[in-house]
């Protein structure tokens, strides 16, 4: 079965566990992780804060729709993608067709309780970060459903436990799916 997967793209917002269950399924499918924000910060030796802060969201996004074109371009890996990823139609194109994207669909109140101190989201340094989180989740949740292949909630169990409830998703995926992507605009 895993010989026959593509790759597996994983979105969702900042704090839904990309990172976590992203390197766990990649150990079990025996795949390669990568995860697209630490793609960018390696391609330009500097972190996505700096970025933000020397060239705004918008120039941000530049370099993360090229990092995301390069990466789903690998074949059977697993990819962690920025929470903003789908915010472009061509980045949510290059997902839906070059791989199986999984939806990792965390409440507000466990993305904050994920996120509240971690100071390395630029996004988060306002005064009132869970209005921030619950804003992107209204603006970006209709995108990742857009995107998603499979959607699975996080926040309600152990990271291992979803990673196995993940792999027989995969199991018994109709990879037609991939070839006919859903209305990208």
């Amino acid at each position: 079965m895993v010989e026959e997967l593509p790759s597996v793209f994983l979105v969702g917002p900042m704090g839904a566990g990309k990172t976590t269950i992203g390197k766990l399924l990649a150990k079990q499918l025996g795949r390669e992780f990568l995860d697209s924000d630490w793609y960018i910060e390696s391609q330009t030796g500097a972190d996505i804060a700096w970025i933000f802060a020397k060239e705004g969201e918008a120039g941000f996004r530049e370099r993360e729709t090229r990092a995301i074109d390069e990466l789903t371009q690998k074949p059977q890996i697993v990819l962690a993608t920025g929470g903003g990823a789908v915010m472009s139609a061509e980045n949510r194109a290059f997902l839906h067709q070059r791989g199986i994207v999984v939806y990792l669909n965390a409440p507000v109140d466990v993305q904050m309780a994920r996120t509240a101190k971690d100071k390395s989201r630029p996004l988060l340094q306002q005064p009132n970060p869970k209005q921030i989180l619950q804003d992107l989740y209204s603006t970006r949740d209709p995108l990742y459903r857009q995107v998603a292949h499979i959607i699975m909630p996080t926040g309600h169990t152990y990271p291992r436990h979803m990673v196995n409830q993940l792999l027989q998703q995969l199991a018994s995926f109709d990879m037609s799916a991939i070839t006919a992507p859903n209305n990208q605009s």
